[in-house]
């Protein structure tokens, strides 16, 4: 016996804005399912205090990783390993996990998470369009990628930054403004923060989008945001943002903790998360 008090593995969720985040809940309701001694936490880092933040967690045995949202899953590939070339395919990170001997390795869940819900769907080359170009924009068309759809319209405040992502991603399309109409799209995705609390509203015409197109909107936090609210008093079906949440957290799950979510347990996770 060392004398060494004992202390349990965490992970964190870090960001700007944090306190919205329901990922502390999501992770500690697989942990206690499991019986894993282990915590999750949120750490509110800003822009100029991610590289401290790196550099402190590394320094601790203790620390297995973290999940990174808005505005850092760039920035963050500037501080860790990326031996999947995440840089060069997604171009954006939202997960670290530390390995035994201290390495920082980054890599993406969110692809996965957002394409779950799609994945009994045939997208192949159907009109998709994608408001947003940043980090969670970036996972949306690299998944929107690998399913075949196409043409992509991307709408942004400045359509010149979301110009080199359809490039980026051998996608076919156009890039319009924000308050551009939208084009008929089959599928329509919010990877921005708008409509999110704290942030601006989305407030955009639905009427262009035809029968059957399916709305599927990021932000959790509201859950029902003003464009799922719109879409179904359209009649459209909709996707919320707790199903990539869920999603893309099962994945970091058995990064960070070594085993995976427990099975049959997300009807009750969704009604924790929903309370």
């Amino acid at each position: 016996m060392s004398g060494i008090p004992y202390t349990p593995p965490y992970a964190e969720v870090i960001g700007d804005p944090i306190a919205h985040s329901k990922s502390p809940l999501i992770h500690t309701f697989w942990l206690e399912a499991l019986g894993i001694a282990g915590d999750y936490r949120r750490a509110h880092v800003r822009p100029d205090g991610l590289a401290a933040y790196i550099a402190e967690r590394r320094a601790d045995p203790d620390w297995r990783g973290c999940n990174v949202t808005i505005p850092h899953k760039v920035a963050v590939m500037d501080l860790v390993d990326d031996p999947g070339n995440i840089r060069g395919t997604i171009g954006a990170m939202n997960t670290v996990v530390r390995q035994p001997d201290g390495a920082l390795i980054g890599t993406n869940t969110d692809a996965a998470g957002f394409y779950a819900p799609l994945a009994e769907l045939d997208l192949e080359g159907a009109p998709v369009a994608v408001i947003g170009a940043g980090g969670a924009a970036r996972a949306v068309l690299f998944a929107l990628a690998r399913a075949g759809v196409g043409p992509v319209t991307i709408l942004n405040r400045s359509p010149l930054k979301a110009m080199g992502l359809l490039a980026t991603f051998g996608l076919k399309g156009d890039v319009v403004a924000l308050d551009a109409p939208l084009p008929p799209a089959a599928l329509l995705v919010n990877a921005s923060s708008l409509g999110m609390i704290g942030q601006p509203p989305l407030d955009l015409d639905l009427a262009p989008l035809p029968e059957g197109a399916i709305v599927y909107d990021l932000v959790y936090a509201p859950l029902r945001t003003g464009l799922l609210a719109a879409a179904e008093a359209r009649g459209l079906d909709t996707v919320d943002g707790l199903d990539m949440l869920i999603g893309q957290a099962a994945l970091a799950f058995e990064l960070f903790f070594g085993r995976p979510p427990p099975e049959g347990r997300d009807d009750e996770l969704r009604a924790l998360l929903t309370a």
